[in-house]
């Protein structure tokens, strides 16, 4: 057992009450209820990073939420790795699809079950106690800082502002982050490029008020009908967006890369299994792989109105809503694709109802380059703790910010995901592997070690 092992060996069970107390806090920056909790989260991440070593560890003001920053400083001329996490979840409903408590942590069959267990709790101590073993093993050659903040899921609206006024603070060679996920257990992989976002909410008015669908149905335009039709005209039978000029920005593949996508292991008939259908759907002439990584999506992220109450309610609603989003690929900016849709569905829909399109967040698109030596250190920690040289890939996800440290910082990231698809983030039932968290914790380790 090398001398890694050994110490993780020892620190297990203090590691994940440490983690654990962080799982307990409900930081949900979706529902203003839970305001108390980003605070309670930002400074119980303070007080671990300073444990684990940081010279500082302060929580710092933002237009929204909180920001955690800390650093350690070994050598002024010494390479500066700024790890970037998020301490704020997504809503646990449905709750009662969950088996456990959300925010009471379990671990079952070599997993933690909970909310954040993976995304992005998990992801980010592993970077943590990475930094943490380093520093008492005077093993450390790098400076590192942490910026950790509290509005991830829904855009990082606050963040960019804050990278603006403190490019002084955060000013580092690289930017590091674990919020992505792998290929699989066995096949370790490192994430070069994100898909960019944009997200909408669209409220279809009709009559005044709800009507008798008896006196008034066949007469008058149903909102959520109308709704409906509009929204299923955004996608062709050939699965393509037909949003006017949304394809004017997108980048073909190269067949190199298509190549390099089709070499990557991929069993359809297992994918469909795992989440339950029978046939899958996308843009026609493109691979699964490539759908959901290279090519951008529309979709209905929720959909209501009328009356969804138990029993039976005849009513013709007065209005209808959804929530929408595209995925987005690099070189289409969400501003311009934001406005295109918008005037698309106003310019779509009928004299009979009254639509409003409300823009929400989004995010630009990602690519590193895989000769970065960062990128080079990342990938020798993979195969160090996982027995494999990582493949490169690139992931149908958003991180909205990566984009913007790039343009603001003027510092490319290193994606270094540890999550699984089977840990459900963003549902029911999150969960993390302790195996995949212990080697994710080497992976960082070596990163150090082999970044020049």
């Amino acid at each position: 057992m090398n001398e890694l092992q050994s110490y993780l060996d020892q620190q297990r069970g203090q590691m994940l009450d440490d983690l654990f107390s962080l799982i307990r806090i409900p930081s949900i920056s979706a529902q203003p209820e839970h305001k108390p909790d980003m605070m309670r989260c930002a400074l119980r991440w303070s007080e671990l990073l300073k444990e684990a070593g940081a010279d500082e560890a302060v929580v710092m003001p933002s237009d929204g939420n909180p920001v955690v920053f800390a650093c350690k400083t070994v050598d002024p001329a010494a390479t500066t790795v700024l790890v970037y996490a998020h301490y704020d979840v997504m809503p646990a409903e449905p709750l009662e699809r969950w088996t456990s408590d959300p925010f009471e942590p379990e671990i079952r069959d070599g997993r933690i079950w909970a909310r954040g267990a993976d995304d992005d709790k998990g992801q980010s101590f592993i970077q943590v106690k990475a930094f943490e073993y380093l520093v008492k093993h005077n093993l450390l050659t790098h400076n590192v800082k942490f910026i950790f903040e509290g509005e991830e899921e829904i855009g990082s609206p606050s963040l960019e502002a804050f990278c603006r006024t403190h490019k002084e603070l955060l000013k580092a060679d690289v930017i590091l982050v674990s919020d992505t996920s792998m290929l699989g257990a066995d096949l370790p992989s490192l994430t070069t490029g994100l898909r960019g976002l944009a997200y909408w909410e669209i409220e279809v008015t009709g009559p005044n008020r709800d009507l008798h669908s008896g006196h008034f149905g066949g007469a008058v335009a149903n909102p959520i009908n109308v709704l409906c039709n509009l929204l299923s005209r955004v996608v062709d039978a050939d699965g393509r967006i037909t949003i006017p000029g949304f394809y004017d920005d997108v980048e073909e593949l190269s067949k190199a890369e298509r190549d390099m996508i089709a070499a990557i292991p991929f069993d359809e008939a297992a994918y469909k299994a795992a989440i339950g259908v029978k046939e899958l759907f996308g843009e026609r002439g493109y691979s699964t792989l490539e759908r959901n990584s290279c090519r951008p999506s529309f979709d209905v992220c929720g959909i209501w109105g009328g009356y969804t109450g138990e029993g039976s309610k005849t009513v013709l609603p007065s209005k209808a809503f959804a929530k929408v989003s595209c995925r987005l690929v690099p070189h289409q900016d969400h501003h311009q694709i934001s406005q295109r849709f918008a005037d698309y569905i106003r310019h779509i829909a009928p004299d009979t109802v009254q639509v409003k399109v409300t823009p929400m967040h989004g995010g630009q698109g990602y690519v590193c380059p895989i000769t970065h030596p960062a990128y080079r250190a990342a990938d020798k920690g993979f195969e160090l703790a996982f027995g494999k040289k990582p493949l490169a890939v690139r992931r149908g996800g958003s991180i909205p910010i990566i984009a913007t440290f790039e343009q603001v910082l003027d510092i490319k990231t290193i994606l270094m995901g540890f999550g699984l698809e089977s840990d459900a983030i963003h549902s029911p039932n999150e969960n993390f592997s302790l195996d995949i968290f212990y080697k994710g914790i080497e992976a960082v380790v070596e990163f150090y070690r082999h970044l020049q």
